[in-house]
C-alpha cells in the first residue's frame, strides 16, 4: 500500500459563513460559525488517507481541547499520529471567512506549529519508508528544509505546496521534486501573471510543477516536456476551503501508485471538485470510492 508522510501544520479552523466578506472597517452579520479540524498539513494527510494511502503525520498540537480533537480527527480518518507530538500551550488556529460564492479569506495563528522547527528522533526513520513526503509552509522553514533534505537522502519524492506564499530558500528548492502552487502562489514566486509563463519560470527552480487554476483545472510542466492542461469537473462551489489540499493529497497518492500524469491530475481534480461542493476543509474531503465515481462519471 502506498505510504505518504506529511510534515506540516495542524490547525483548528474557526469558520464563519457570510453573504459577503467584510471590507476593512466594515461589520457584517454572519449566518453560521463552525470549528473544523484543519491546517494544510493535517488536511493533506486526511486527503491522502481518504484517497487510499497509509499516511503518517509529523507535527505538533497544543495540550488543549483543540489538540485533542485534531488528533482524534486524524486518527478517525486513518492517519497515524505516532509522530504528532503534544506541546505546552495552544494549538494552531485558522480564522476563516467564507462567502456565498465559496471564496475564502484566512488568518493563521501558528500556536504549537511554531515549535516544529526541526526533525525529532524517529521522524527520519518513518520518512525513509515513505513513497512521498508532503510539505507546506505553515511550520518553520528550518523543519521544511530538514524534512526535504532527509527525503532526498532516502530517495523519497518531495511534493511542496508553497503556502503561505513566500520566497523559497535555495536549499529547499534544491531538494524539491514537485511544486504544486495555485495561481497567486505562482505569481508570488515568479512575478509572472500568466499561468503558462509562471509555470515555465518555476521550472528554473524545480524539475516539475503544477499550477492549479481553480475551476479551470491545472497546468503541469516538467523540464524537457510540453505543457499539459487538464480540465476540472464543472460543479457549483459551496466552500473552496481545503480544495487545494484535497487536490495535493489525492495527486500524491495517484503519482505514488504510478498513474500517468494526465490521469493523476484528472483524478486529483475529481477529488477537489467533490470537496468544493461541501462545507469545511477536512470535513469536505472525499473517500476513494467517491473519487473513483466522480472520475469515471
Amino acid at each position: 500500500m502506498t505510504h505518504i508522510v506529511v510534515l506540516g501544520s495542524t490547525n483548528m479552523d474557526l469558520v464563519t459563513y457570510v453573504t459577503k466578506a467584510p471590507q476593512r472597517g466594515e461589520t457584517v452579520t454572519g449566518r453560521e460559525f463552525r470549528t473544523v479540524p484543519g491546517g494544510k498539513g493535517a488536511n493533506q494527510a486526511i486527503a491522502a488517507a481518504r484517497a487510499g494511502a497509509t499516511v503518517s503525520m509529523i507535527g505538533a498540537v497544543g495540550n488543549d481541547a483543540f489538540g485533542l480533537r485534531m488528533r482524534d480527527t486524524l486518527e478517525h480518518s486513518g492517519v497515524d499520529t505516532d509522530f504528532l507530538r503534544t506541546v505546552e500551550g495552544p494549538s494552531g488556529t485558522a480564522h476563516i471567512v467564507v462567502d456565498d460564492e465559496g471564496g475564502n479569506a484566512i488568518v493563521v495563528i501558528p500556536g504549537a506549529n511554531g515549535t516544529v522547527d526541526h526533525l525529532s528522533p524517529g521522524d527520519e526513520g518513518v520518512l525513509a519508508s515513505a513513497d512521498a513526503l508532503l510539505l507546506q509552509l505553515e511550520i518553520p522553514m528550518a523543519a521544511v528544509v530538514a524534512g526535504a533534505q532527509a527525503a532526498r537522502r532516502h530517495g523519497v519524492r518531495t511534493v511542496l505546496t508553497p503556502s503561505p506564499a513566500q520566497p523559497l530558500p535555495p536549499e529547499l528548492l534544491a531538494v524539491t521534486d514537485l511544486l504544486v502552487a495555485n495561481e497567486y502562489e505562482a505569481v508570488t514566486l515568479t512575478g509572472r501573471t500568466d499561468p503558462r509563463e509562471a509555470a515555465a519560470a518555476l521550472l528554473d527552480l524545480v524539475p516539475e510543477t503544477v499550477v492549479t487554476l481553480g475551476a479551470t483545472g491545472s497546468l503541469y510542466r516538467a523540464r524537457g516536456t510540453e505543457p499539459l492542461v487538464v480540465p476540472a469537473p464543472q460543479v457549483t462551489a459551496v466552500d473552496s476551503t481545503g480544495a487545494g489540499d484535497t487536490f495535493v493529497g489525492a495527486l500524491a497518492v495517484a503519482l505514488a501508485e504510478e498513474k500517468p500524469v494526465r490521469e493523476a491530475l484528472s483524478w486529483a481534480a475529481a477529488a477537489a471538485s467533490i470537496s468544493v461542493q461541501r462545507e469545511g476543509a477536512s470535513s469536505s474531503m472525499p473517500y476513494r470510492p467517491e473519487i473513483d465515481a466522480q472520475y469515471n462519471a
